[in-house]
C-alpha cells in the first residue's frame, strides 16, 4: 500500500501532519461527549492473549469470571497481530478474544498498540528508526525504539487506529480506547528529517532569526546562528546550554501530543461515545507536557502504578488526575514485577490507596507471568505454568470488596481544597544532561522532591490536594496554592497568580521561584520576576548556610532541611518570621497584600519542617478541615460519613476513634480504637 506521506514529507513543520486527521471529524460527532460511568469499580487485569493459545485463554479467562473481574485491557503491544504486513489486517483472532470476554460479563479498554511499531514498518519507512546524537542508526532492538515523528509512522499507526475502531467501536464488550502504551518512554531521534522538523518548531515558535538568537542567548560563546540551516539539534545527553535543551524537550513534547491529537481524532470521528483513557509515561526521560495537554488528550487521568513510597505515589497519582474532577484509572496497577513475585496483602492495600486517591479502575499488570521477551521474569497473577497463584485470590477479595464499595460512596468524586504546581518544564531544565553547566551549582536540590515536599503537610493531614500546572489551569476554585521551587515563571503563570490573589486567593511560593523567564534565561528585572509586586519584595542575593537553617515562626522554633536562602528585601511585604541563626537576620517568610488576597514567601526551598507549619497555619482562615486523624503511615479519608482507614506500613497499627463504629470490610464492631494489620484495610461506620 502506499502510504500517503513519503520522507519527502518529513521536512515539514511539526504540526502539519496531523491537520487533515484533526479536521476529520464528521459533523453527526461534534459535541457527543464520552461515557464516564459514574458509581462503577472496575477490577481486573493487562492481558496479552498473542501469548496465549485458544485452550489456555479460555481457561485464562474462566479464572478472571470465577475472581470477579469485570475489566481488562487488551491490544497493546501487538500491532503486528493486527496487521501482520502493510496494510493486511488479520482480526478474526481478536474477535474471538472479545466475544468470549463479553460472554464472561468482562469489558475491554481497546488500546490501538501504536508502539512498538512492528519489524515490517521499520523496514518500509527508515525514517521509523532512531538516529543517536552521535549521527548513528538503530535498529529497533529493543520496544519502544520508534521515531513517532516520521511522517510515514503517523500515516500507518493512523490507519491502524481507524482499522481497529471501525471493528470495534460497537463491540459491547469495549467501553474505553486507549493510545498505544507507556507514551512519553523512548528516544529522541537526530535523523536529519528530524533536525528539519526542529527548524519548523523553532520557525513557528520563534519567528525570526533574531527571535531564536535571543532566547537562546547566542552572542555567548560565539554561537550566533546566522541562517536556519545552521540550527543543529541539542545534545538530549549533553552537552549544551540550557536554553537549548528546555527547547529541544518542549520539540519532542509537542510532538507526542499531536501524536496523540492524531489517534483522539479518530475516536472523535468514529467512536465519539468511548472515553479515552491511555496508560501514558509523562515522566519518563524523553516525557511530554501532561499537565498542559491533559484536556485534549484523555477522559480520564490514567497511569501504570508502581509506588515506592506512600508519599511519592500519593504525589504522582494526584498529579495524573490533574485538573479533573473525574476519577483516576490505574491501566497498570502493581502486583508482582521484575523479580519481584509479590507480597502478600500489598497490592490489596495499594488498591484501597488508590480508592483513597480518586481511583475508579485498578488492573493488575500483568495476569500472566511473561515467558520470553524482556519481561520473561516478570511475575503476574497466573504462574508461568498456567496455574494461579496466591495473587488471584488477592485480587478476587479486592473485586468482591469492591463491588460493595461502589454503592457506597466510591469512586470517591470532588475538588480538592488546595493545588501544588508542578512545571515539566522546571522539572526540565533543573535537570540539565551532563556537561559544562552552573545550573546544578546553583539549583542543588531536586525540583521533583522539592514539589512534593510541598505536598508532604498536606498528605500527612489527609487532606485532598490537585496537582497541576498554575499557568493552564483555573485556580479560582481552590483555597490556597502552593507555588514550590517554581524556577521558571512565564507570562501564564505569572498571569494567573496575579488574578487569582488580586481577585481573594492566598499563594505560597518559596525560594528558587521566578527566576528564569520562559526561554531559560534569567530575568534582567527585580525577582522574584514578574511577580515582584505581588509579593511585595525583591531578592537577589542568597547563601548556603553552614548549620541548618532556624526560623521563630508562631511561637514555635523551626529548624530546616536545606541550607539554601534567599535574603528577602521588603517593600510592601511584612515579615511574618525571620531567620535567627544567618548573619542577616533576614526574613524567612513574609506576606504580601495584593488586591484582595495574599502573597505570602518562603525565603528557602520547601522542607516539610518549614513549610509544613506555614501551611498548617492558614487552615482555619482558609476554611481547609483537615482530614481524619490518624497515625503515621495510615491514609485516611471521609467519604458519605465513612471513614476509609489504609495502613500503608508493613507492620500492625491501632487507630484511635471516638466511639464505636462498624466495619464494613470486617464485620467487625470497634470500640475506642480500630486494630489494622500490616497493609490491612478498613471503612468504619
Amino acid at each position: 500500500m502506499l502510504r500517503l506521506l513519503t520522507s519527502v514529507g518529513a521536512a515539514l513543520v511539526l504540526g502539519m501532519a496531523g491537520v487533515s486527521a484533526a479536521n476529520a471529524v464528521g459533523p453527526d460527532n461534534v459535541g457527543v461527549t464520552p461515557r464516564t460511568y459514574p458509581g462503577q469499580l472496575f477490577v481486573g487485569a493487562c492481558y496479552q492473549p498473542i501469548d496465549r493459545s485458544p485452550e489456555q485463554i479460555r481457561a485464562d479467562i474462566a479464572i478472571m469470571k470465577a475472581a470477579g473481574f469485570n475489566l481488562v485491557r487488551m491490544g497493546d503491544l501487538s500491532w503486528d497481530s493486527f496487521e501482520p504486513s502493510d496494510g493486511q489486517f488479520t482480526f478474526d483472532w481478536f474477535d474471538r478474544v472479545l466475544d468470549q470476554m463479553n460472554a464472561a460479563g468482562i469489558k475491554v479498554i481497546l488500546d490501538i498498540p501504536g508502539a512498538p511499531a512492528p519489524i515490517w514498518l521499520h523496514h518500509k519507512y527508515p525514517g521509523i528508526d532512531i538516529v543517536n546524537q552521535h549521527g548513528e542508526r538503530l535498529h529497533p532492538a529493543s520496544r519502544y525504539m520508534d521515531n513517532i515523528a516520521d511522517p510515514d509512522y503517523r500515516v500507518a499507526v493512523r490507519q491502524l487506529a481507524q482499522a481497529m475502531v471501525r471493528r470495534y467501536a460497537h463491540h459491547p464488550a469495549v467501553v474505553a480506547l486507549g493510545y498505544d502504551n507507556e507514551v512519553g518512554n523512548g528516544s529522541m531521534s537526530y535523523s536529519e528529517a528530524d533536525r528539519q522538523r526542529f527548524i519548523g518548531w523553532l520557525k513557528v515558535r520563534y519567528g525570526t532569526l533574531d527571535g531564536l538568537n535571543r532566547a537562546w542567548a547566542t552572542q555567548r560563546w560565539s554561537r550566533h546562528i546566522g541562517a536556519w540551516d545552521e540550527v543543529d539539534l541539542p545534545y538530549g545527553d549533553g552537552p549544551g546550554p540550557n536554553e537549548r535543551y528546555l527547547d529541544l524537550h518542549r520539540f519532542w513534547s509537542d510532538n507526542t501530543i499531536d501524536a496523540l491529537h492524531e489517534l483522539d481524532a479518530v475516536r472523535r470521528d468514529l467512536a465519539p461515545n468511548l472515553p479515552t483513557v491511555s496508560n501514558y509515561w509523562p515522566t519518563a526521560p524523553k516525557g511530554f507536557d501532561w499537565l498542559r495537554s491533559y484536556q485534549d488528550i484523555a477522559t480520564f487521568g490514567a497511569q501504570g502504578f508502581y509506588p515506592g513510597d506512600p508519599l511519592g505515589a500519593g504525589f504522582e497519582a494526584m498529579m495524573n488526575r490533574a485538573g479533573l474532577d473525574r476519577p483516576l484509572w490505574f491501566n497498570e496497577f502493581t502486583a508482582g514485577g521484575g523479580g519481584y513475585y509479590g507480597t502478600p496483602a500489598r497490592a490489596r492495600m495499594w488498591a484501597y490507596f488508590g480508592l483513597a486517591n480518586y481511583g475508579q479502575t485498578f488492573l493488575a499488570w500483568t495476569f500472566n507471568s511473561h515467558i520470553g521477551g524482556e519481561e520473561q521474569s516478570l511475575f503476574g497473577l497466573v504462574d508461568h505454568d498456567g496455574r494461579p497463584s496466591w495473587k488471584v485470590d488477592e485480587w478476587e477479595r479486592i473485586s468482591r470488596e469492591f463491588a460493595k464499595l461502589k454503592s457506597l460512596g466510591f469512586p470517591r468524586q470532588g475538588h480538592p481544597p488546595v493545588a501544588v504546581d508542578f512545571s515539566f518544564e522546571t522539572n526540565w531544565l533543573t535537570n540539565p544532561p551532563p556537561g559544562p553547566n552552573t545550573m546544578k551549582q546553583y539549583f542543588t536540590g531536586n525540583y521533583w522532591g522539592q514539589a512534593v515536599a510541598a505536598f508532604q503537610p498536606l498528605f500527612e493531614d489527609n487532606i485532598d490536594a490537585a496537582v497541576i500546572d498554575a499557568g493552564h489551569d483555573r485556580l479560582d476554585g481552590y483555597k490556597l496554592v502552593i507555588l514550590s521551587s517554581a524556577y521558571l515563571m512565564d507570562k501564564e503563570t505569572a498571569e494567573a497568580v496575579r488574578a487569582y490573589v488580586a481577585k481573594g486567593g492566598t499563594v505560597i511560593m518559596t525560594g528558587y521561584s521566578a527566576k528564569v523567564d520562559e526561554t531559560g534565561k534569567w530575568f534582567e528585572t527585580a525577582l522574584p520576576g514578574r511577580l515582584a509586586d505581588v509579593f511585595g519584595l525583591r531578592t537577589n542575593a542568597f547563601y548556603r548556610s553552614e548549620k541548618p537553617l532556624e526560623v521563630d515562626f508562631a511561637g514555635r522554633h523551626l529548624t530546616g532541611s536545606d541550607s539554601y536562602y534567599e535574603v528577602l528585601e521588603p517593600d510592601t511585604a511584612k515579615a511574618l518570621a525571620s531567620f535567627i541563626n544567618t548573619p542577616e537576620k533576614s526574613p524567612a517568610i513574609t506576606i504580601n497584600h495584593y488586591g484582595k488576597g495574599r502573597a505570602i514567601y518562603l525565603a528557602t526551598a520547601a522542607q516539610p519542617s518549614l513549610i509544613g507549619p506555614l501551611i498548617r497555619s492558614l487552615y482555619p482562615e482558609l476554611g481547609i478541615a483537615r482530614g481524619p486523624q490518624a497515625p503515621a503511615g495510615v491514609v485516611a479519608r471521609e467519604v458519605e460519613g465513612r471513614i476509609l482507614y489504609v495502613n500503608t506500613n508493613g507492620s500492625p497499627v491501632s487507630v484511635p476513634i471516638s466511639g464505636s463504629r462498624k466495619g464494613v470490610l470486617s464485620g467487625q464492631t470497634y470500640s475506642g480504637h480500630i486494630d489494622l494489620p500490616a497493609f490491612g484495610a478498613e471503612l468504619a461506620q
